[in-house]
């Protein structure tokens, strides 16, 4: 069992890799606009059948429509946020309340509407990556790295290291951090904060959407994906600390290895039990988080 802990180790990694990107924008969605957007797998979902129609389409490589993609849902996104920013502002006290019940029914909305056009068939996105893998022997050890999930990796990394310079160097992420420090003393230091939050969810949402694409070509595809999706984005935030941006690559990696080891070590049918267990007992001792940075 020894000879597989190197390739448990790399499988943990390729998919936290996932999760980083599945729940970076969700994160940083929470920590400016602090809504817990239950859609968050749905707009995955959307994203990855648009590059599968696209695929088929031009019979091209998907990787190639990642930027179609994101430009296609930001602008969805940026069309959305006032419709939250609406029902949120008349909420009288609980407007984070109101954006969750919003939220749940959009992605119930997204998923009928899937389920009607799209069928409830699975599918996988078609890329040049997904028939490659790097093998390499170490001794007893013999690891595999599939190509696909590799990129998936350096693709969630790009984005993190793309998010943070964003957010360090630049004056629209001062103006982010400054509202999601406090909103009003952001407005009466001359920060547009409707068009900051805009931002912030076209952002989100385009590259939730992105990650769409990459989970079909690793994974699969189908029109009630979403589910899932949302219930690790939230348990990768929660873990990390709500709204702290830096403690989400660790807490994807985590899940990813302890999804990866019981996989492989234990009973696949534990996984969710397991998870859910190192969560509760997490937030037991901090329930601010791994680094008792959250909210």
């Amino acid at each position: 069992m020894l000879t597989l802990l190197p390739q448990a180790i790399i499988d943990g990694l390729l998919l936290g890799g996932i999760y980083l990107t599945v729940s970076i924008g969700f994160s940083l969605a929470y920590g400016v606009l602090h809504i817990i957007d239950f859609a968050v797998g749905e707009w995955i979902m959307l994203g990855a059948f648009l590059g599968l129609y696209l695929t088929a389409w031009t019979g091209w490589d998907a990787m190639f429509f990642l930027p179609a993609v994101f430009v296609v849902f930001a602008v969805v996104g940026w069309f959305t946020q006032p419709l939250i920013q609406r029902v949120t502002s008349g909420a009288k006290g609980r407007p984070v309340l109101m954006a969750l019940v919003f939220t749940f029914g959009l992605a119930l909305t997204f998923r009928g509407t899937a389920q009607t056009v799209f069928g409830i068939f699975t599918h996988s996105l078609p890329t040049e990556l997904a028939a490659g893998s790097w093998y390499w022997e170490l001794g007893p050890f013999m690891m595999t790295v599939p190509l696909v999930r590799l990129a998936g990796l350096i693709y969630a990394l790009a984005i993190t290291v793309g998010l943070t310079y964003l957010l360090k160097r630049t004056d629209l992420g001062l103006a982010i951090r400054a509202v999601a420090q406090h909103k009003d003393a952001a407005g009466l230091m001359g920060v547009n904060i409707q068009r900051t939050n805009a931002v912030v969810y076209s952002l989100y949402v385009g590259i939730s959407a992105m990650t769409g694409v990459f989970i079909g070509a690793i994974i699969s595809l189908n029109s009630g994906m979403g589910p899932d999706l949302s219930l690790f984005a939230f348990f990768v935030v929660v873990l990390a600390g709500m709204g702290y941006l830096p403690g989400v690559p660790w807490a994807s990696f985590l899940l990813g290895l302890i999804q990866s080891f019981f996989l492989i070590f234990f009973n696949p049918s534990w996984t969710l039990l397991a998870v859910f267990t190192v969560l509760f007992l997490i937030l037991l001792v901090s329930p601010t988080g791994l680094f008792r940075r959250g909210v």
